[in-house]
């Protein structure tokens, strides 16, 4: 049978029937992940879409909604851009282990590699160093491989062996191998950005700076141009202690202060998990989500509230290791689909 035509509806039988074998697997691998979790202690739990805040990263973009009471009182809440907010607050109340296929949803956000609304794979380690939650995500990719019986993952004419030992590699490695660029030099004691200093090697390394380019845009630049493309070929590839400045819920690493306990997992070129180990410090989390609003609403002239009561549960929060991996993507490369689309039952109009 020819295949559908991509721009007719997903619900038309024979692009359904196109997608279906997709789909299919993608069941397979969330009751692989989620029996994996659970013997190991893990707790599924649901955290709810709706938040007083949808989180305060800069270029995170929420839906609004507006809750109205019995009394006919109106509130602005959000659709949470993910799970971490409630899911910290549950390790605060205690729970030590805890996952969530939470359904997340962003704004600005549309393409192969992403979507309006999407299923993020969370979980929590407490009282665990965040190299536990690296192994965590490397378990997954095999046995999300097993699972449907993939031999590689693949991507836009990339594969990679989900099987393979990771490449482990630092930011700063990373920028000096694919881009020829000393981040280190760039950054000040504290880990902030010193934004002339990355223009200057960023402009010999052949990249255009505009003169109202911030360090985070040269950085943003920089990676997406010369480092991503180049990850997760042939073998997985965690890149790990990202600058404080570009992880603002992690904590700093024992052996920097410039640095963060922060890591990114990639396959075939494509992000697929982001992971932390959990910053617990209640008044340095206010200070960068305010820096962070801050740019937002430079850039897009609105800025979100902070949750409060999240900031109240940071302060009894255990130390924790946590990850968000794209459930959507891990499918989309584990069964060699096109883009997201094509493995979510019901694409977002």
């Amino acid at each position: 049978m020819a295949k559908p035509d991509v721009t007719s509806p997903w619900w038309e039988p024979d692009r359904h029937a196109d997608r279906r074998p997709a789909l299919a697997a993608r069941g397979r691998i969330k009751a692989a992940l989620r029996a994996h979790f659970e013997a190991q202690g893990f707790s599924e739990v649901e955290c709810g879409a709706l938040a007083a805040s949808p989180g305060n990263e800069a270029h995170l973009c929420a839906f609004a909604t507006e809750a109205v009471g019995p009394e006919g009182t109106r509130r602005t809440l959000y659709l949470h851009t993910s799970p971490e907010f409630a899911a910290k607050k549950l390790l605060a109340a205690g729970e030590t282990r805890i996952f969530d296929f939470a359904r997340v949803f962003r704004n600005r956000d549309r393409g192969p590699l992403h979507a309006p609304e999407f299923t993020m794979l969370e979980w929590y380690r407490a009282r665990e160093n965040y190299a536990a939650v690296m192994d965590d995500c490397l378990d997954l990719l095999r046995l999300a491989a097993d699972t449907v019986g993939a031999r590689v993952f693949s991507f836009r004419d990339r594969d990679c062996d989900p099987r393979a030992e990771a490449e482990r590699l630092t930011v700063a490695d990373a920028f000096a191998y694919h881009a020829g660029i000393d981040l280190m030099a760039t950054l000040s004691v504290r880990g902030e950005g010193d934004r002339n200093a990355l223009a200057t090697r960023a402009r010999r390394g052949g990249f255009d700076v505009a003169d109202d380019d911030t360090w985070a845009d040269i950085f943003s630049k920089v990676l997406v141009a010369r480092v991503e493309p180049r990850l997760g070929l042939e073998r997985p590839t965690v890149l790990s202690e990202y600058p404080r400045c570009e992880a603002a819920l992690a904590r700093a690493t024992p052996h920097d202060p410039r640095l963060a306990e922060r890591f990114e997992l990639y396959v075939c070129g494509v992000e697929l998990a982001n992971g932390f180990g959990e910053l617990t410090d209640a008044a340095e989390q206010r200070a960068r989500f305010e820096a962070e609003m801050d740019e937002k609403e430079r850039i897009y002239g609105e800025r979100y509230p902070i949750d409060e009561d999240f900031l109240a549960a940071l302060a009894r929060m255990p130390e924790a290791c946590g990850v968000a991996l794209g459930f959507d993507r891990l499918v989309m490369l584990a069964t060699g689909a096109r883009t997201l689309e094509d493995v979510i039952w019901t694409p977002a109009p």
